[in-house]
């Protein structure tokens, strides 16, 4: 299986300190989506730099190829919604913790 990443930014950059009620529930429907991804087996690892200014995330997941790893990023909630923007990239975990990316 091959691992991808897709990197995400909010589309408005005070969503962070400020964000709206859609807001806020569409990025718990993207939490939900990436633990049922990671319950799926599919996720490797997701999380988000910790600055409000400048923030980014990143998900690090497999798939067979690139039009499944594409519909992954765009079936995420958050992407689909317009509330963050993805870029997608194939991706090879290099070193990790042990059990991280079996």
């Amino acid at each position: 299986m091959t691992q991808w990443v897709y990197r995400i930014v909010p589309t408005r950059p005070e969503m962070v300190a400020a964000a709206t009620d859609e807001e806020t529930a569409i990025v718990a429907e993207h939490f939900g989506y990436l633990v049922a991804l990671k319950e799926a087996g599919i996720l490797i690892l997701a999380g988000r730099t910790q600055v409000e200014e400048g923030t980014w995330g990143i998900t690090i997941f497999e798939a067979p190829d690139e039009t499944s790893a594409r519909a992954v990023m765009e079936t995420d909630p958050a992407v689909a919604a317009g509330v963050m923007s993805a870029t997608l990239y194939p991706y090879a975990v290099a070193v990790a913790r042990d059990g991280l990316a079996d």
